[in-house]
């Protein structure tokens, strides 16, 4: 019965969505959102479609919680006050220095854009922090949705795995004409998180999506950054 319903949900949710070419092409980053809550049909047909994402030997190593209300407000504060305590908790190391050559000058322009389009200059630090702080106030989506993995080996393959769960999350908000924006920062502070949703130490967390349906007016919405051409990223043989 289940899965039957299941099937339906899905079938009809495709009928009505538009060509994966134009949804892998429309989708982007949003950095700025309406007020407006997802009804839940939609956010369980998202769901449900980021379910069917592959994974290592169909493990399905993905638990989603999906924050909203007030909720959501009191992690945002909760962040930000370890923000400014100094007391970040990754499960996962990210050291962006060790990143290098094309890929360092992607990172770079990445963040140039974005500085650009909240008006604010390099030497404006405080400018800077207040931007850097639109990560943990969810850049004001009315929903964020974390999905925790469990720890096996090296996890990297689980962490393949929740990345093609993201993706397919992602991708489905964008057929459903809503936006998100994946979020690696959230994951700095995976203690605090843990903390105020009541999740177990052994569930990991690699990021979190902010989503919603997009504020066209919003400053982070006002850049899209291009994808190098498959010649530079792509190697054939035969």
């Amino acid at each position: 019965m289940e899965e039957n319903s299941l099937k339906n949900n899905l079938h009809g949710s495709i009928a009505e969505s538009p060509s994966f070419h134009k949804v892998v092409r429309e989708r982007t980053s949003c950095r700025g959102f309406l007020p407006d809550q997802v009804p839940s049909d939609i956010l369980n047909s998202v769901l449900e479609e980021a379910s069917l994402a592959p994974s290592n030997c169909n493990t399905q190593p993905w638990e989603t919680h999906v924050v909203s209300g007030d909720k959501l407000e009191q992690l945002s504060e909760a962040i930000l006050k370890a923000d400014e305590a100094g007391n970040m908790s990754p499960d996962f190391s990210f050291d962006a220095a060790e990143f290098y050559g094309r890929y360092d000058e992607r990172r770079f322009d990445q963040g140039k854009a974005l500085y650009e389009a909240f008006s604010v200059k390099r030497e404006n630090k405080e400018g800077r922090k207040e931007v850097s702080n639109q990560n943990y106030k969810f850049y004001n989506a009315p929903h964020l949705a974390i999905p925790f993995m469990p720890s096996f080996g090296d996890n990297v393959r689980v962490g393949g795995d929740i990345g093609m769960y993201g993706q397919n999350f992602l991708l489905s908000l964008t057929a459903h004409g809503l936006a998100g924006v994946p979020q690696t920062a959230v994951g700095f502070f995976a203690d605090t998180v843990r903390e105020i949703l009541n999740v177990p130490k052994e569930l990991r967390m690699l990021f979190g999506i902010s989503f919603g349906y997009a504020d066209p007016s919003a400053p982070g919405n006002s850049y899209k950054l291009g994808r190098d051409p498959i010649f530079r990223t792509v190697v054939f043989h035969q």
